[in-house]
């Protein structure tokens, strides 16, 4: 459902949020390698992240790059919506062009609901409550 460029950046913010502070950055190679990720991939999400206030960055040999601001102020979709565009879960299914009120696709009605409430899942779970699960030791999968 989401490109592997959204999931890497899912990944690389709750990276930064459990491994950085506001004194300690981490680096590409850093990231790269503790997620699996190519790192000239990820050198393009994370300046894309900054580009948009997620994150900041700074050169020399203690840079690298940390949050912005608050994890529990960045939202799953806020990071989804800077990769895959603010429509991303308008899009009709089948048709080319988005369904209306007086013209939509067999699937709309079915579909609908269900994307309504994955929206606002995705504008509710912030990367710190995704944080919390693996300092919890709740998480068993390796971001």
């Amino acid at each position: 459902m989401l490109s592997n460029t959204s999931k890497y950046a899912i990944r690389a913010v709750i990276y930064l949020e459990l491994y950085t502070s506001d004194t300690k950055m981490a680096g590409i190679r850093e990231i790269s390698t503790e997620l699996g990720i190519p790192s000239h991939f990820l050198g393009k999400i994370l300046q894309m992240l900054v580009k948009h206030q997620v994150l900041e960055s700074a050169k020399g040999p203690h840079g690298g790059f940390k949050l912005k601001k608050p994890a529990i102020d960045i939202s799953l979709m806020d990071i989804i919506e800077i990769f895959e565009g603010a429509d991303i879960f308008d899009q009709c299914l089948i048709r080319t062009t988005p369904c209306s009120n007086d013209s939509h696709c067999s699937l709309h009605d079915k579909v609908s609901p269900y994307l309504e409430g994955l929206k606002k899942l995705l504008r509710t779970e912030s990367i710190a409550d995704l944080a919390s699960s693996f300092r919890n030791g709740n998480e068993e999968i390796r971001i």
